[in-house]
């Protein structure tokens, strides 16, 4: 079977490829946790909080920076996946979305919430790739507490615990 497309660009110093082949496991991880079990495609830009902050204010008209921006491909609902005939004709992938990660947050967040760089990045990347894959937390209510459930599951498979509520996306 072709295996997942998950460029990494990293636009800001100190990500090193160990941090991109951790940010592109956490991706397989959890699209195999949700059953996406065929190949496709997720983008990923690490970038700084200026930058994010731009782009937060183009497409959301928030003027400020954020830890996370997910610019999902189809518009799912939770549990709901994209099939084979959504692949692009000519890559043979279907193009889940994009992610933008700061990582001046991820610093910020870790310290705040007292873990490690790892475990918030790993975070981050699950949280985004369930919003790609239609999960929200726009309420307090039972959408949010589905995501945070699928969220544990996943960072529980990677040997990484669930970060303590509140915070940005909390």
């Amino acid at each position: 079977m072709k295996r997942h497309y998950i460029p990494v660009t990293a636009a800001v110093p100190g990500v090193n490829e160990s941090r991109i082949a951790f940010i592109r496991k956490v991706i397989r991880t959890a699209l195999a946790a949700q059953g996406v079990d065929f190949p496709c495609e997720v983008d990923v830009l690490v970038t700084n909080d200026e930058e994010i902050r731009q782009l937060n204010r183009e497409t959301r008209q928030v003027d400020r920076a954020t830890d996370v921006l997910s610019f999902p491909a189809f518009d799912l609902r939770p549990g709901e996946l994209p099939g084979p005939e959504d692949a692009d004709p000519g890559t043979g992938l279907v193009p889940l979305g994009d992610m933008m990660i700061s990582m001046e947050h991820v610093t910020a967040q870790a310290k705040e919430y007292g873990h490690s760089n790892r475990r918030e990045l790993g975070y981050l990347v699950v949280h985004s790739v369930l919003h790609l894959l239609g999960y929200d937390h726009v309420d307090e209510g039972p959408m949010k507490a589905q995501m945070r459930e699928r969220e544990e599951v996943i960072l529980t498979r990677m040997g990484l615990s669930a970060r303590p509520s509140g915070g940005e996306n909390g």
